[in-house]
């Protein structure tokens, strides 16, 4: 087998191969000789049809899987020959021929060469907080506005107040499907809403009609509707504001599992809970620092293969979390909201595999089990998710990769230098996350 590699532009690779003709012809051969054994065809005898007619019948569809066949082993043998690593699967072209021999180029793209360096300024940022009595009252505020009774408001609509709508949309002036609502309830800052939509309609009286204007976002589930302006025609039926139950109040403080000890277990319960979220956060943000900074000190070129398949990914599951099944192919609007994060994805993933190489890094097996016992624990049977886990390797991968790169994190600050900075509660929890 001859081949040649030539490269093309960045990480692009053409491999072009010929496979010789007396390997085709024989191949051919094996597999019209094994069929003759088996097929029936009218005339003759079970396994006794003549090779020379088994051949007439059968030989060009044997042609084409001994090409397929062959064009698959041959490319995957010479990038193994060549050292090559393709990053996703390759463009085949077959070259017209008019003897045996089988002639192709593939086009591909190769993983880039990782060698990850970390800089002597290499500095992480660690945040430190602590909770304030305020955000304690602050987050019980906030559980009393969700478990709100609403009683009629005789007043202008206000951010918190719940009202009931009429709502009618359209788009260059035709009504569009879905954009009509009759007696909608609607909590003014819930942002159930488009963006726009609910500040809109604070100020508004009992009675009111308004003309509210919006943009449907690039990313919207409809695609229909993407990009696009609208004009809601919107009545306001009904005005409601909240009324907050008491802190003393029994039936609130068992809503929130409370059942003795009254608001001093409260406010205990409400504490204990900020802390956890809190020390998650915590985590997630100096983890957060600590790539961003690798990130910055190792730009790499990434194969565009890799990128569409990490933005496919992310496209479906944000239709997932959105309740949507199946695939979409990827448009240019969807691909220009993701490609930034799928670009860093891919950047990360090829970083810290490096890293797990290059420090000889091993998934620690107890950390593996305490990570699928903190899983299983918020589940009604624990024993039941620990086994679920146990029983599938790819679960398990799964946990072991988070745990991999946990080591990897672990070993990024042991070599850098950490700067502490204080934040107050609020302000950390409001850091935007990354994918």
């Amino acid at each position: 087998m001859q081949a040649s590699v030539k490269s093309v532009e960045g990480l692009e690779r053409r491999l072009t191969l010929e496979v010789p003709a007396e390997r085709v012809v024989q191949e051919v051969e094996q597999r019209l000789k094994s069929m003759a054994g088996r097929i029936r065809l009218a005339g003759f005898r079970p396994g006794k049809v003549p090779l020379k007619v088994v051949k007439q019948h059968y030989g060009a569809q044997v042609r084409q899987e001994v090409e397929a066949d062959l064009t698959s082993r041959a490319f995957y043998e010479a990038v193994q020959r060549e050292n090559l690593r393709p990053a996703g699967a390759p463009k085949l072209e077959l070259s017209a021929s008019g003897d045996d021999k089988l002639s192709f180029t593939a086009t591909f793209e190769v993983y880039p060469e990782v060698k990850v360096q970390i800089p002597s300024n290499f500095t992480v940022n660690k945040i430190t907080t602590t909770i304030a009595d305020s955000d304690v009252d602050n987050m019980i505020d906030k559980l009393r506005k969700q478990r709100a009774a609403w009683e009629n408001a005789d007043r202008a609509a206000q951010d918190g107040d719940r009202v009931t709508i009429d709502f009618l949309g359209r788009i260059n002036g035709e009504v569009f499907a879905g954009g009509e609502g009759k007696s909608y309830p609607l909590v003014l800052g819930s942002k159930r809403f488009i963006a726009g939509f609910e500040e809109q309609v604070i100020g508004a009286k009992l009675g009111e009609h308004r003309e509210v204007a919006v943009t449907f976002p690039q990313a919207y589930q409809n695609q229909e509707l993407a990009g696009k302006a609208a004009i809601f025609s919107v009545t306001v039926q009904r005005i409601e504001g909240p009324k907050l139950p008491s802190l003393e109040d029994p039936e609130f403080l068992r809503s929130l599992g409370v059942t003795e000890g009254g608001l001093a277990a409260l406010r205990k319960d409400v504490h204990d809970s900020m802390q956890r979220e809190l020390d998650q956060t915590l985590s997630n943000q100096v983890k957060q620092d600590a790539l961003d900074k690798l990130l910055a000190a190792n730009p790499i070129a990434l194969p565009s293969a890799l990128v569409e398949t990490e933005i496919q990914q992310m496209a479906d599951q944000a239709r997932q979390s959105m309740g949507m099944q199946g695939q979409q192919p990827v448009t240019d609007e969807i691909r220009a909201v993701f490609i930034e994060g799928a670009r860093r994805r891919v950047a990360l993933g090829l970083l810290v595999g490096e890293l797990v190489r290059a420090q000889g890094f091993r998934a620690d097996p107890e950390r593996v089990r305490a990570r699928i016992d903190a899983l299983a624990a918020s589940y009604e049977d624990p024993s039941a998710v620990i086994e679920w886990y146990q029983k599938d390797r790819s679960r398990l991968s799964g946990v072991e990769a988070l745990v991999l790169e946990d080591q990897v994190i672990e070993w990024l600050l042991s070599q850098a230098k950490v700067e502490t900075v204080t934040k107050g509660f609020d302000a950390v929890m409001a850091e935007p996350g990354r994918a």
